[in-house]
Formats: C-alpha cells, structure tokens, sequence
C-alpha cells in the first residue's frame, strides 16, 4: 500500500508541474523517475514514450501507466494514471471558471508565452542528455536522420514511423548479432 501511495504520490507531482503536452514531461520524468527514485533507465523511458506514441491517448498519460504498471501491475499502472491526472483536471476546472475572465490581459498572454519559452528549454535539455545515451553507434545516427527527414518532409503518421524504426532496428541489431557468429 506505502508503494501504491508513493506512486500516486510521485505521478501527481509530476503532473501538477508539467505543462505544455507529453514532450514537456520527458525531462520531468527523467529527472524524477530516472535520477531521483531510480525506477527506470533512460533507454526505458524512451522506449515507454515510443510506445506511448503509437498508443491512442495523451502520451504523458500512457507514459504514467506503462511505468505505473511496471513497478506494481495494473492496479500500479491505474494507481499513476489517477495519480497523474488528479491535479491538472482540478486546476483545469478552477482555471476554466476564470480563464474568460482574464484571458485576453496582457500579464495572462505574457505569462503563458513565458511557460512556453520555460518547457522548450526543459525539453531540449532532456534531449541533449537522452541523445548521448541514444547515439551509440553509427546505425542508431542513420535511424535518425531517417526518421527526421521522414517526420519533416512528409505526412508519415508519426506512429508508422516509430514501429517501422523498432523494426528496423530490431533486424539491424539481429544483423549485427548475426554478423558476430
């Protein structure tokens, strides 16, 4: 039960202070999740995302519950969900109460415009420190400028793209091992 509370604990945390969708949580969850309790690596994380993304619904929300499910079975996985959930959807109900009040002052814009500056530098630091533990050979550099140019220049579902890196990358990495015998 102290596992369950600890883990609705740790999602409600991280989500009262993530705005800005599922990228902006990476760093917050990489910090809290990977560095500070240590339940998962960064490469779990990244993989959780990549499913997340090809799953429907809010990938911060998938995220939560792969981890949640991870560390204490469903129960774990419905556990950080609500966890994760619980404060947005009660600061979301308190701010649409006044939001048409105040949206249109200047001070509202200036300070939403801040945040958005706030996540993008927050997401471009779990980046940089996600792509050293990424790039680790000339293969996964290839995948990724692929899987860049594909995401910029053409209309792809970013889901088709993912599965088709996994399974790329699960027949490079069987060509490799079958290179090694």
């Amino acid at each position: 039960m102290k596992d369950l509370f600890e883990l609705y604990i740790t999602f409600a945390k991280i989500g009262s202070i993530t705005f800005g969708g599922g990228y902006a949580m990476l760093p917050i969850l990489q910090r809290e999740i990977v560095e500070n309790k240590k339940w998962e690596s960064d490469e779990d994380l990244l993989d959780y995302f990549a499913v997340g993304q090809c799953t429907p619904g809010i990938i911060a929300l998938n995220v939560s519950t792969f981890i949640g499910n991870k560390r204490k079975g469903t129960i774990g996985g419905i556990v950080a969900s609500l966890g994760f959930i619980t404060i947005p959807i009660a600061l979301l109900l308190v701010i649409s109460i006044f939001l048409n009040n105040f949206a249109d002052y200047a001070i509202v814009k200036n300070a939403f415009a801040g945040v958005r500056v706030c996540v993008c530098v927050l997401i471009l630091n779990a980046v940089e420190r996600l792509w050293k533990k990424s790039m680790i050979n000339h293969k996964a550099l290839l995948i990724f400028v692929v899987v860049l140019g594909l995401t910029l220049f053409t209309d792809i579902p970013l889901y088709v793209i993912v599965l088709s890196s996994s399974v790329v990358g699960a027949l490079l990495n069987r060509w490799k091992g079958a290179e090694a015998k």
